[in-house]
């Protein structure tokens, strides 16, 4: 059966009624001349970035001490001019919506703040592929599965989540707006891991398996920290000011201190829940109030039946020791 004709002529005035709403519902569109961040810039960065962190392991193969020098020179002289471009666009954008300046007459040169920013992060790779070791060794001391520490960069979820989150960190504490994020949920949605850009995490950090992790972006977290999969670090709940508007400027997340394991889907909750060093929470705990150093806090087990095939109930009581994963 042929299309009818005569049902197509009705196009013109549908578009017309779509572009009506970009008037009538302006706040998810963006029109005009200065162009936002480009989505395939930035995860184009991040993967050269990653192959500067890694050498040998991602893109580019049969590198030695003789040809890295060249190849890592030629990925910060892209990645200048892209960060430089993408940054200059980030800053422009946060100059209009959130300071209500026109960046495209106003007087000051973004694209010389993005070259300035981006020389300054680009400066901070060496100590970042320094803290970065520390992650991949903690990944390998903490999984007794692990073979060795190519595998934990090669196949390892944890890593990459984690590895994009000390990159995106960096840029978020040198001021630029939406890109750190950018790169934080490409990360959470390639892992399901959601590791907020602002929050603060020490060396030797671990999260095991790691589907479903959540950390808040006020969260700070110490040195020789471990998480298994499911874990929430969150906010308690979200205080309002005086128009009901949710104050956005305070600490929200927990914090947890060196040296802390938290099982698989335990929940911690808000800005002034401290776990204390050498603590352990156990699997599947909601904890909304700080434990001191060297607790460790489990729930009740439950009551077990097992029911055969004969219709036999038996009560196995829990009286094992604590499933762990790894």
């Amino acid at each position: 059966m042929a299309s009818d004709l005569r049902l197509k002529e009705s196009l013109p005035n549908l578009t017309d009624e779509i572009v009506e709403t970009y008037t009538s519902v302006g706040t998810i569109n963006h029109l005009g001349h200065c162009p936002l961040p480009k989505y395939d810039e930035v995860i184009s960065a991040l993967e050269d970035l990653k192959d500067i962190l890694y050498p040998g392991y991602r893109r580019r193969e049969g590198l030695h001490i003789g040809n890295v020098t060249y190849h890592v020179g030629d990925l910060v002289d892209g990645l200048h001019d892209k960060l430089t471009t993408q940054i200059a666009r980030a800053l422009q954008h946060h100059a209009r919506a959130e300071l209500g300046i026109d960046p495209c007459q106003d007087r000051e040169d973004y694209q010389a703040r993005g070259q300035s920013i981006a020389i300054s992060f680009l400066q901070r790779i060496p100590d970042l592929r320094r803290l970065l070791a520390t992650d991949v060794r903690a990944a390998y001391d903490g999984d007794p599965a692990c073979k060795n520490l190519d595998e934990v960069i090669l196949c390892y979820p944890g890593l990459e989540a984690v590895t994009v989150y000390r990159l995106a960190h960096e840029l978020h504490g040198l001021g630029v707006p939406f890109i750190p994020r950018m790169m934080t949920e490409w990360a959470h949605k390639q892992t399901g891991i959601d590791i907020h850009p602002g929050a603060h995490i020490g060396p030797h950090f671990f999260i095991d398996h790691g589907t479903g992790v959540v950390v808040g972006e006020t969260c700070e977290i110490g040195a020789y920290v471990k998480l298994y999969q499911g874990v929430t670090l969150g906010a308690l709940s979200f205080p309002t000011d005086a128009d009901g508007k949710v104050i956005r400027n305070m600490k929200r997340h927990p914090t947890i201190e060196d040296r802390v394991v938290i099982y698989a889907n335990a929940t911690v909750l808000g800005g002034k829940t401290v776990i204390g060093h050498d603590s352990v929470i156990g699997s599947s705990v909601w904890l909304t109030r700080s434990v001191a150093p060297y607790t460790t806090v489990t729930i009740e087990k439950p009551d077990l039946r097992i029911r055969g095939g004969d219709a036999t109930e038996i009560d196995v009581t829990a009286v094992e020791p604590e499933a762990r994963a790894g």
